[in-house]
C-alpha cells in the first residue's frame, strides 16, 4: 500500500513538473498564432506622394562648341621670293584689295619691258601688213601669221603681268589682321604663313548634336550659348546643316551665326552650347524616384483608396530629378515616390507627405 501510494506520488510530481516546463511555451504559442496575420494585413506603410498636373516640358540639348570667325585666311605668298616691303600694321583693321606685302619683282619687271616692246614692234608690223593685205601686195598667210605673231606676244606679256602681280599680297575681304610671321628682307615660299586674316563682323558657332536629334533640327533654330568662366548669354541661330552623320562620332555637324556682333568674343574660343528642340505645353513629369524598373519595361505605384496600384508607363525624356511620361498616367493622378521597395501590389498605404 505504501508502496503504491508512494509510485502515485512521484508520477503526480513528474506531471507538474511537465506542466511547469511546457505550458507557458503552449500559452504563448496559442497568443502569437492568430495575431501576427491580423498584425501584418491591418499594417499601412506611410508614403509619399505626388500628384499629376501637366508642365511645360522643353527638349533641350547640352553639347559644347567652338567659335569661328565669320572668314579666315592665312595669307601666303603665291611664289617664292624676298620680301621688300611689310604695309600693315600688326591688329589693325584692313579693307578689301590693300597691299599688304610686297615681294622683289626686279627681273619680272625687266621681262615685263622687254614683252611690251615686243608687242609694240609686233603690232606695228601688223598695221603695215593689213595695209599692204589690203593691196594685195604679200599673200593672206603672211598677214595672219603675223596675226598670231600678235597674239603670242600679248599672252607673253599678260603672263608676267600675272606673275608681277602675284608679289603684291592684297586683302582678300575686311578684316583684321593678326601678328605678322616675318620681316621685311625675309625670302619667303608659299609654305611660309606672312599672318592671318579674320573678319569679326559675324561670329560663328560649330557644334555637334548625337544622330538621335538629327530630324529634329532645321535651319532657323536659335541657340543659347556661354563662355567658359562667364555667365553671360548669346545667342545665334543655325544657318547651315552637314548633311552627313560623322561616323566615328555618329553627330551631326551644325553651324549657327550670331545675331548680334557681341564684343568680348574671339575666334577659337570653347563654347557651352544649349539647343532647345521643341517645346510641349501639356507634359506629365513625376520624379524619377516614382520609377520602378521590371523586365518588360516601367511601372509606377498608383495611390487609390488606400490601395497601392501598379501601373505600366512609357517614358519619354528624362531630366536630373523628373522624367516624361507618354502614357499610363492622367492628370489628377496619385502617386507614390517613398517606401517603393517595401510596397507589394495591393499593399495598404498611408499617405504622410505629398510633393
Amino acid at each position: 500500500m505504501n508502496k503504491r501510494i508512494k509510485t502515485i506520488i512521484i508520477g503526480l510530481v513528474i506531471l507538474v513538473l511537465l506542466l511547469v516546463i511546457f505550458l507557458p511555451k503552449i500559452t504563448s504559442s496559442d497568443k502569437s498564432s492568430p495575431t501576427t496575420p491580423v498584425g501584418r494585413m491591418d499594417m499601412q506603410i506611410p508614403v509619399a506622394v505626388h500628384i499629376v498636373n501637366f508642365e511645360k516640358l522643353s527638349d533641350v540639348v547640352y553639347t559644347t562648341g567652338s567659335i569661328l570667325a565669320n572668314e579666315e585666311v592665312e595669307l601666303r605668298s603665291e611664289i617664292s621670293g624676298k620680301i621688300v616691303h611689310i604695309l600693315f600694321t600688326e591688329g589693325a583693321y584692313v579693307k578689301k584689295g590693300d597691299l599688304l606685302v610686297k615681294i622683289n619683282d626686279a627681273d619680272l619687271q625687266a621681262q615685263l619691258r622687254k614683252a611690251a616692246s615686243k608687242v609694240k614692234l609686233i603690232e606695228d608690223r601688223e598695221t603695215r601688213q593689213r595695209q599692204l593685205a589690203q593691196n594685195q601686195m604679200i599673200s593672206k598667210e603672211d598677214y595672219e601669221s603675223t596675226l598670231n605673231d600678235v597674239e603670242a606676244s600679248k599672252a607673253e606679256y599678260d603672263l608676267i603681268k600675272a606673275q608681277i602681280d602675284k608679289t603684291e599680297i592684297r586683302t582678300p575681304f575686311n578684316g583684321v589682321i593678326g601678328l605678322r610671321e616675318v620681316s621685311e628682307g625675309s625670302f619667303v615660299t608659299t609654305s611660309n604663313i606672312i599672318a592671318r586674316l579674320q573678319s569679326l563682323s559675324n561670329l560663328k558657332v560649330d557644334f555637334a548634336i548625337p544622330q538621335k536629334y538629327a530630324a529634329q533640327v532645321k535651319i532657323g533654330d536659335e541657340l543659347d550659348f556661354k563662355l567658359s568662366g562667364s555667365d553671360f548669354q548669346y545667342k545665334a541661330r543655325i544657318y547651315a546643316i552637314e548633311p552627313k552623320i560623322d561616323p566615328s562620332t555618329r553627330t551631326l555637324k551644325l553651324r549657327a551665326i550670331c545675331t548680334a556682333n557681341y564684343k568680348g568674343l574671339f575666334p577659337g574660343a570653347f563654347a557651352n552650347v544649349e539647343l532647345n528642340l521643341k517645346q510641349t505645353d501639356e507634359a506629365i513629369l513625376i520624379p524619377t524616384v516614382a520609377i520602378v524598373p521590371e523586365l518588360k519595361g516601367q511601372l509606377v505605384y498608383v495611390f487609390k483608396n488606400g490601395v497601392a496600384n501598379p501601373q505600366k508607363v512609357e517614358i519619354g525624356l528624362r531630366e536630373e530629378k523628373q522624367v516624361q511620361i507618354l502614357s499610363g498616367l492622367a492628370e489628377g493622378d496619385t502617386i507614390i515616390i517613398s517606401g517603393i521597395l517595401q510596397i507589394r501590389p495591393g499593399a495598404k498605404v498611408k499617405i504622410t507627405e505629398i510633393k
